[in-house]
């Protein structure tokens, strides 16, 4: 994207338009703290997906010419632009904090024509020895040591450092590896972190895009498209923490969640009649194993018929929804896009006459197989589409459903992908698979999500597989079809993480693995690893080794009660940190580097993991190990379980048989815990209890109905806890809207 010298530049309001020799560029001054560049070589004044209304604030900057390189000043940064819309980015202070990179593409690998050829007759696919440059393109600098973090559910290890991927969202029904170029979602947006800054980039362009961080090459990383504009954020902070502000100050933040949805919940595709939802249902009760839901997966649709209740198998609609809410469990429900193509089926018929299937570029209907056989695809991008399918989902919820699960979004499809030249639209504008493709689930998301707003009156829970930047407003996530082996219990903890720093703070994964068979240490290891993660399911696939805890021994049975029971103690606490997060756009569940950015001991740790900023959690994630090893950031540090104090800035090695997960709080905590239930709902949460560790603590801890949007209109209570060296506790209401509780206690470790 050669556009040659600088010919002049216009400056209005907080755009700056650079012409060049071969085009043109636009720098936009967004806020203080974050800048837009754009070459429209695609489409003018191109309307975000992920970024909805206007971000610009006023901002006080300067610009200025010195010998034809364009300076844009504030009190954070100074941009250069030069020839070619080559930039370099500086702080305060003039400390280069990123710049292009001047130099050409090169494969750092050499390789003879005859070794290429040997390679590629045995099988080896050979093109990606060779750089090859994309419509779309930009080229950074590369640091020694710099480290590169968020991404979404990219697999593999926390820092992607010397890892290329790709964002185009993808049903891959092999096992998921650590180089895995692309799986189910496409948030392109990624934390950079030098010896002596931190920045963040946002690259917002839904086609099909690549992002290499020093794979190719150890001098340069690249992001690069298959069309649209260049189209991305810089984002400017001190910290990584004012990194994740920035971002999901632009593209949103994830609401607040119903309190019962943060509780466990058990699924398996292959419940397939009420008296297996029942039987697990009651295997939850009879084990006092507390438990939201027994989720149903595609077996409840009649043929697969989104929207439609197999009643030969599962009874009359509603009726055992209604049967087994009376013991608590909440209803929810898979529902895939994917409608089935057949004269007399409300959906497909409705669907036809008003025109609302993605169609071929003659105007026919696009067809293919799913799980109902020959089937359409809703085009989402339409208002008047979502608007329908969200009101389709008062079938549902008239039986009493009350979140919803959507699965197969990519869009999957069974005979081969959708045609790149698959028409669709986004909000009036016809385009095509090749830019939709990305945003198919993100639309799908928040035509559920508006619709379950609306039929319930309730904060909506929407699962989904796929997904976009942005979709965090809308919808939890999980990472999808994980596999029952270690790799992906080890896997956990940094997809979560990185979710999370990338704005998906409602996240999860598949415990005990969904394909292949799980068994008693991995299932033990699981449950102890993701008792902290925010979406918190066991999930299976038919023909695989059933998950229920009472299907092994009575060893895994204590086991799991007591982490599921963990997880219903921790409550208030996780249900504080999406409160928090509405204001800061932070995670529940945190890699060690985001508040430890300064200890280069962090910023490859993929075994631990943080829960806000004061409980650390280090499962065993390793086959076959009773002991590990923990690092501990700066501090004191109290073992959760015996109080034991240890000093920070160390490993020390934890015993940890197969019942035990170390979890350690700091020093100077307040955390607010639950009595059990067995379910949320099962009594008024009137008795909370404070955990503490020795040391001066404040605490601000929110307490409401935990279902609806009453606490919007000041409908809740915000305690203040405040505790001195001499122990003392003090306690104010801040604010006061709401049933307050009977009673506070101490719990001191």
């Amino acid at each position: 994207m050669k556009l040659g010298k600088i010919k002049k530049y216009v400056n209005e309001g907080n755009r700056i338009s650079v012409d060049y020799e071969n085009g043109k560029a636009n720098v936009y001054l967004v806020t203080d703290e974050i800048v837009r560049f754009e070459i429209p070589c695609w489409m003018e004044n191109y309307a975000s997906v992920a970024i909805e209304g206007s971000k610009e604030k006023p901002c006080n900057y300067k610009v200025y010419d010195i010998d034809n390189v364009i300076c844009i000043e504030n009190q954070n940064m100074k941009v250069k632009i030069s020839d070619d819309f080559f930039t370099e980015i500086l702080d305060a202070e003039g400390k280069k904090i990123l710049s292009d990179y001047r130099g050409e593409r090169i494969i750092q690998r050499t390789l003879s024509d005859k070794s290429k050829k040997e390679l590629a007759a045995e099988g080896h696919d050979v093109s990606n020895l060779e750089a090859h440059n994309y419509k779309v393109q930009i080229i950074k600098e590369i640091g020694e040591g710099d480290c590169f973090y968020g991404l979404g559910d990219k697999t593999g290890y926390l820092n992607k450092r010397d890892y290329a991927f790709e964002n185009w969202n993808s049903d891959i029904p092999q096992i998921h590896n650590e180089n895995m170029p692309a799986i189910y979602k496409s948030i392109p947006f990624m934390i950079g972190k030098t010896c002596d800054a931190v920045y963040g980039l946002f690259f917002d362009n839904t086609f099909h895009s690549y992002m290499d961080f020093g794979k190719e090459n150890s001098n340069y990383f690249y992001y690069g498209a298959d069309d649209g504009n260049l189209n991305y954020y810089f984002l400017y902070g001190k910290k990584m923490t004012d990194i994740i502000r920035e971002y999901t100050y632009l593209t949103g933040r994830t609401g607040l969640p119903q309190l019962w949805t943060l509780g466990y919940h058990q699924c398996r595709w292959g419940y397939e009649s009420a008296d297996d939802i029942r039987a697990v249902a009651k295997g939850m009760r009879d084990n006092r194993i507390p438990c939201e839901s027994v989720q149903y997966d595609i077996d409840y649709m009649d043929g697969y018929r989104v929207f439609t209740w197999d009643d030969e198998k599962y009874g009359k609609p509603g009726d055992l929804i209604s049967e087994l809410e009376k013991d608590g469990f909440k209803a929810v429900v898979i529902i895939d896009p994917a409608t089935k193509k057949e004269d007399g089926y409300f959906m497909y018929d409705e669907g036809v006459s008003k025109g609302y299937f993605a169609t071929n570029p003659d105007g026919s209907i696009y067809v293919n197989k799913v799980w109902p056989g020959d089937a359409t695809f809703p085009d989402f991008g339409r208002e008047e589409v979502r608007r329908w399918w969200a009101d389709s989902h008062k079938i549902l919820t008239d039986m009493g459903v009350k979140a919803i699960w959507n699965d197969m979004n990519e869009p999957a499809s069974f005979e081969g992908p959708l045609p790149e030249d698959t028409v669709f639209e986004i909000n009036g504008r016809i385009t095509d698979h090749r830019e939709f493709h990305n945003v198919y689930g993100h639309f799908e998301g928040i035509a559920t999500y508006e619709g379950m707003k609306k039929l319930t009156g309730k904060r909506p829970l929407v699962i989904t597989r796929a997904c976009y930047s942005g979709s965090q407003k809308y919808c939890a996530v999980w990472t999808g079809d994980n596999q029952s082996i270690w790799a992906h219990l080890r896997m956990l903890i940094p997809q979560l993480c990185n979710l999370g720093m990338s704005g998906f703070s409602l996240a999860g994964t598949d415990i005990g693995g969904f394909g292949a068979d799980t068994n008693k240490e991995l299932l033990c290891r699981w449950i102890e690893a993701a008792v902290f993660s925010p979406f918190f399911r066991n999930h299976s696939a038919k023909g695989s080794k059933a998950q229920e805890p009472w299907k092994f021994d009575e060893q895994v049975m204590d086991i799991y009660r007591k982490h599921v029971e963990l997880r219903y103690t921790f409550l208030p606490y996780i249900y504080d940190l999406f409160y928090q997060g509405l204001e800061t756009g932070l995670p529940v569940m945190r890699p060690l580097v985001l508040h430890y950015e300064d200890d280069v001991n962090t910023y490859n740790l993929n075994d631990e993991f943080l829960v806000g900023e004061n409980v650390l959690v280090s499962p065993v994630v390793e086959q076959g190990a009773t002991k590990k090893l923990v690092y501990l950031p700066r501090g004191t540090w109290y073992d959760y379980f015996t109080g034991q104090a240890y000093e920070g800035m160390q490993y020390i090695v934890k015993d940890a048989p197969l019942d035990v997960c170390p979890i350690f709080i700091r020093e100077g905590s307040i955390i607010p815990t639950y009595e059990v239930v067995q379910y949320v709902g099962e009594k008024t949460y009137d008795r909370l209890i404070l955990v503490t560790t020795p040391g001066d603590a404040s605490y601000d801890h929110f307490q409401d109905n935990g279902e609806d949007y009453q606490f919007e209109e000041g409908k809740y209570n915000l305690y203040r806890f405040t505790k001195t060296e001499d122990e003392k506790l003090v306690t104010e209401l801040i604010h006061e809207g709401y049933k307050k509780y009977e009673k506070i206690d101490i719990r001191r470790l």
